[in-house]
């Protein structure tokens, strides 16, 4: 187990870590969530030995291993530029770690040999400089050349921001893979939410060196816990002025003790005013006219003017994203579904 105590990172006037208190359980995989700049990177770095705390303490399965060097810490980082030897062959970057460790050749044959079998890197590869590898492959070659040392903690910092998109999806489900297979802990740094809810068993959200929220995918993206965390995670539409301007339509809602009102898009259902649809007691009807649509093929995005604001909704079906174009529709809300801040 991991534990920040009272983690306050300062460089001279600026605070960058603000009292950080959490822990990260063995055989997790647990992610930093946030903007550029929140002091997620720098407390990864604190985790690894490169930053010193100003104040509090680190500590792994209770030992204190705050002011222990970075190379006695049984913790590996695959950085976002990989820092491969780009003149090096795949098999003598791999082997890196064991030849420092002065692991015999033959051992150093057959861990090499077997990591890479685990991460898909082929024999043949093995030969090639990793200057001549794909990206993808690069970074396999990356977590290869972590794991090789059997480390209980691997951390990675944005790993896949260098990757075309189709590739970042594929390699993220490797990863995932890879992190159960060998059972290690896994502490991930990425600005990117679909990979934080897609990959974490437990994320972390920061903003401006502190955290947010702390919770599973399910509870940070369904139970956001300040309007940050709510904004920052998803696609959401503010509905205050409706609430506001209708406050007796929303009988469910604490009015009194909260000022902002969030829904999710896919929350927000759409359908035709002649359609045959009885709403339940907990939902609530206004009508709009589609002014925009946005077509991604298995689903479409139509913004509704209703009063005065913009609703975002997804329909996933296999029509035309113009079939509501400038048409009237109802939109229809659960309070049940509503987030509310103060």
């Amino acid at each position: 187990m991991i534990t920040f105590k009272d983690i306050t990172i300062k460089y001279n006037d600026f605070v960058a870590i603000k009292n950080l208190n959490f822990q990260i359980n063995d055989g997790e995989f647990f992610t930093f969530l946030g903007p550029s700049g929140c002091g997620k990177t720098t407390t990864l770095r604190a985790l690894v030995g490169f930053v010193n705390p100003t104040t509090g303490r680190i500590l792994i399965n209770d030992e204190d291993i705050t002011d222990l060097p970075t190379e006695k810490r049984d913790i590996k980082m695959v950085f976002q530029s990989y820092a491969l030897f780009p003149t090096m062959t795949v098999y003598e970057n791999i082997a890196f770690g064991p030849k420092v460790d002065k692991v015999n050749k033959h051992e150093i044959k057959r861990r090499v040999q077997e990591i890479a079998q685990k991460v898909d890197l082929k024999e043949e590869q093995l030969n090639k400089k990793v200057s001549d590898l794909s990206g993808g492959q690069q970074q396999r070659v990356a977590i290869a050349r972590a794991l090789i040392t059997k480390p209980s903690i691997l951390v990675l910092d944005e790993p896949l921001s260098n990757l075309d998109a189709q590739l970042r999806v594929q390699l993220r489900n490797e990863l995932k893979s890879l992190q159960k297979k060998f059972g290690i802990t896994m502490v991930y740094v990425t600005h990117d939410q679909e990979e934080a809810l897609t990959l974490s068993d437990r994320i972390a959200v920061f903003n401006d060196g502190e955290i947010e929220q702390i919770g599973t995918p399910k509870e940070i993206y369904e139970q956001s816990a300040c309007k940050f965390v709510c904004n920052f995670v998803g696609d959401n539409n503010n509905i205050s002025p409706l609430i506001h301007k209708y406050p007796q339509k929303f009988n469910l809602l604490n009015l009194k003790a909260h000022k902002e009102f969030y829904i999710r898009i896919e929350k927000a259902k759409i359908i035709s005013p002649d359609e045959d649809y009885q709403l339940t007691g907990e939902e609530i009807s206004f009508e709009g006219v589609v002014v925009e649509s946005e077509y991604y093929g298995i689903y479409t995005k139509y913004s509704i003017k209703v009063e005065d604001i913009l609703i975002s909704s997804i329909l996933i079906r296999n029509i035309s994203s113009d079939t509501l174009q400038n048409q009237q529709v109802r939109v229809i809300f659960n309070q049940r579904d509503i987030l509310q801040y103060v």
